[in-house]
């Protein structure tokens, strides 16, 4: 962890959640959240999806569940 100064901390409190990074840090709570936004960006790597592409509302979840797919069974082929 680093130290800060004491100032640093009150001025972040301040400025509430404009004001950077928090106060507190969570390891467990950014591990889980950085989980999250690194499944977003493999979704994100289909053209289809990236661009919206699908207008349809429809053929977008479709999209949705076909990566969803993909990337459970690449998951499931490289651990066994």
């Amino acid at each position: 962890m680093i130290p800060e100064k004491i100032d640093q901390q009150a001025n972040r409190r301040k400025k509430g959640s404009a004001g950077g990074r928090p106060v507190t840090y969570d390891a467990e709570r950014y591990k889980q959240r950085n989980t999250v936004e690194r499944c977003f960006q493999k979704i994100k790597t289909w053209r289809g999806l990236a661009t919206r592409y699908d207008k349809a509302p429809v053929s977008y979840e479709a999209g949705l569940h076909l990566r969803g797919s993909v990337m459970w069974l690449k998951l499931l082929t490289t651990t066994t």
